[in-house]
């Protein structure tokens, strides 16, 4: 197997672009891709300041990467979530790379910052532990970014990732969720931020060759928590359709952006408007992360009170 570009030997192999690369060419591949992306939809500019959602995994590191590496004023932001020693090694690898980089890195815990982990949360809802964690993530990377004046959040979502929600969303037919569903989301109020995702056009395996030859190392395994969650089922699905008929993902995601996606954008657009309890956007009177947390935290103080209770009366079984 020989570099497209060079003819020397080729280590990584893109099979939907009859294509494969040495690793220096395989860098220039993956940073080409990443600025297309951003030029092509005008995503952001070299002057504008960007907050990237870090988590210490393959595909947001390898995006911190090439911005900086491309000159971009990008800072990370990375949420620890209470994960146990999941959420550890996820903040030891996103250090790792700040500091290495001598880069700008925020951070914000959620037990801190509301009470409960991410686990006790789930717990005290009795909810998948995925569906709480998704909210309370893009509340915190949106309300970050405005408090701090940034002109748009980057994600780290891939081609994988953006293939398995348009499929769970077709399978369903969210059609509010397939509205929004998108690489590129323009801000529409004015506390919601601009989101963009440049690695929409690459794949996981891509990122992790990516990592790979930059030394960048990253959380490998999968968050625990998100064992049996439909993602997972989703793209094992798209994978094996990947196999036998590569491109797949990228026909399907990309048709939808080009032929389905603009259909769906001319529906009348949703009214929104300021929570009365965090002013953030919302389509009601209070958004849904207050009313998330608002239950949590009356649930968890009555489970306490029980407790209490039970104790002072001497129920409680020694462990």
């Amino acid at each position: 197997m020989r570099c497209i570009k060079c003819r020397g030997r080729a280590n990584v192999e893109v099979k939907r672009h009859h294509s494969a690369f040495c690793n220096v060419h395989y860098v220039e591949f993956f940073r080409h891709q990443v600025s297309r992306n951003i030029k092509r939809l005008r995503m952001f500019g070299h002057t504008n300041q960007i907050l990237i959602a870090v988590s210490g995994g393959k595909d947001s590191l390898a995006l911190w990467d090439v911005l900086l590496e491309n000159g971009y004023q990008a800072v990370g932001l990375h949420i620890h979530l209470g994960i146990g020693d999941y959420s550890r090694r996820s903040a030891e690898k996103t250090h790792e790379f700040a500091d290495k980089r001598g880069a700008k890195l925020l951070e914000t815990d959620v037990e801190q910052e509301f009470g409960l982990t991410i686990s006790e949360l789930s717990k005290t809802l009795r909810r998948v532990p995925c569906s709480g964690c998704g909210l309370n993530k893009r509340y915190i990377f949106n309300r970050v970014a405005l408090t701090h004046n940034f002109d748009v959040l980057a994600t780290g979502h891939n081609l994988d990732d953006e293939a398995a929600t348009l499929l769970g969303n077709v399978l369903h037919w969210e059609l509010d969720a397939l509205r929004r569903q998108s690489p590129l989301l323009e801000s529409t109020h004015p506390t919601l931020v601009k989101k963009v995702k440049p690695l929409y056009t690459l794949t996981e395996r891509e990122s992790a060759s990516y990592c790979l030859i930059r030394g960048i190392n990253y959380v490998e395994e999968e968050c625990p928590n998100a064992l049996g969650a439909h993602s997972l089922v989703y793209k094992d699905a798209l994978n094996r359709i990947e196999t036998m008929s590569p491109g797949s993902k990228q026909q399907f995601f990309q048709g939808f952006l080009e032929r389905m996606q603009p259909t769906l954008q001319r529906s009348d657009p949703v009214v929104l408007k300021e929570c009365k309890l965090c002013g953030q956007t919302t389509t009601g009177e209070v958004c849904s992360f207050c009313r998330m947390w608002n239950k949590a935290r009356s649930l968890n103080n009555h489970a306490t009170t029980i407790d209490h209770q039970l104790r002072s009366n001497g129920n409680v079984a020694k462990s």
